[in-house]
């Protein structure tokens, strides 16, 4: 039998390694060799961005400098508001407050009550006087009268004693008769004479009470008038116990004000806001007033709203800088006097209506005014720009 050789193929394979070579000599490298770096070219381009930006910086810088300057703004300018300081006329113990503090008011809306009986019965004392007075002037018209009717009686008087006196001195020239019978007839004369310039002197007393008119009207009298002027007094007092809004607004600082509480007269209990009222202080430089003018338009941008713009015109520009009206103006006599800008207020009037009640007073606002003047090129060579300056 032919023996034939199987391999077991699930045996393991075995795998010969070859024989380890000898380690080649390290070979000599020789260093890169560098190109050479070929000449720069110059560009044109290079030139004409070191020259042109300049130039168009140059150009642009005095396009906006000579075009500028018609637009001065500033930040250093707050809102303002009417403040009134509401107080009583009348001095009395507070019955009722229909207001709160921070509170909305309409013009005539009812602010607070005093206790009104006080000047209810002042009222009715006043009304008694009037009617007193009346009746004074009535017996004076009285007395007048009678005055006349004394002078009346008295003139009638003077003629008899007159007519007496005459028959008496004729009879005694005649003989007839006695001498004394003449100096009695004289005497009721003088008498009668005295007692018609009394009456006279009683006439010009009851005119004079009557004003100098014995027709004068009984409230046309001078006591009538006092007595009603002191009657309208204390109609006024009744009528100021009870104090309303002299304006729209917002209540401020009536936190405390509660019923019952005792106010004297004139003495200032809270505040009212006028919101219908409203104005901006802008703070300029002196250098920015140049070209303003009243009557020139503005825009009024408020912290509060940043991206709401408010339309307002020039009202006034201030009579002089802040420190010339401070407590203690600034003294620049000195050697140590340094020139610093100054800043005069000019106040703007909003012209937008429903913008007024959306503001606040003292809110922080930057405001533009355009003057519509620019730099133009007079002003390089030292000419005096468009416009007048302002007055």
């Amino acid at each position: 039998m032919n023996a034939v050789a199987k391999i077991d193929e699930s045996a393991p394979k075995v795998e010969m390694e070859a024989p380890a070579q000898p380690a080649a000599a390290p070979v000599a490298v020789a260093p890169p060799v560098q190109p050479v770096p070929a000449p720069k070219k110059r560009r044109m381009g290079r030139f004409f961005l070191m020259f042109a930006l300049p130039a168009a910086l140059v150009i642009g810088g005095g396009y906006v400098w000579v075009t500028g300057g018609r637009y001065q703004e500033t930040e250093n300018a707050n809102l303002q508001q009417a403040k009134v300081s509401i107080a009583s006329d009348t001095a009395g113990r507070i019955v009722q407050v229909a207001i709160s503090d921070n509170q909305m008011v309409k013009q005539g809306d009812l602010l607070f009550a005093i206790d009104p009986e006080p000047y209810r019965i002042a009222l009715a004392q006043a009304d008694a006087a009037v009617a007193a007075a009346r009746l004074n002037v009535e017996q004076l018209r009285a007395a007048y009268s009678q005055a006349m009717a004394q002078e009346k009686s008295a003139s009638s008087e003077v003629d008899y004693a007159q007519s007496q006196y005459g028959r008496a001195a004729d009879l005694a020239q005649k003989g007839i008769n006695a001498k004394s019978s003449l100096d009695q007839a004289r005497n009721d004369l003088d008498k009668a004479k005295q007692q018609l310039a009394v009456a006279q002197q009683g006439i010009i007393s009851a005119k004079a009470a009557l004003g100098g008119n014995p027709d004068i009207e009984t409230d046309k009298h001078p006591t009538v008038m006092s007595a009603l002027a002191a009657r309208d007094k204390a109609a006024y007092d009744l009528a100021q116990t009870t104090v309303k809004a002299p304006a729209d607004g917002v209540i401020s600082q009536a936190s405390s004000f509660k019923v019952g509480q005792f106010v004297g007269s004139g003495t200032p209990l809270f505040s009212l806001v006028e919101t219908g009222d409203t104005w901006i202080d802008a703070n300029f430089k002196e250098t920015q007033l140049t070209n303003m003018k009243p009557g020139q338009k503005a825009e009024i941008v408020v912290d509060t709203y940043p991206g709401r713009t408010f339309e307002a015109t020039v009202k006034a520009i201030g009579a002089g800088t802040g420190a010339e009206f401070s407590l203690l103006p600034a003294q620049n006599a000195t050697g140590n006097w340094v020139k610093v800008t100054q800043r005069i207020p000019v106040r703007l009037e909003l012209t937008d209506p429903d913008a007024k009640m959306a503001l606040r007073t003292g809110m922080s606002a930057s405001v533009t005014v355009d003057t519509g003047v620019a730099r133009g090129f007079p002003a390089i060579f030292g000419h005096a720009t468009a416009g007048e300056p302002t007055q």
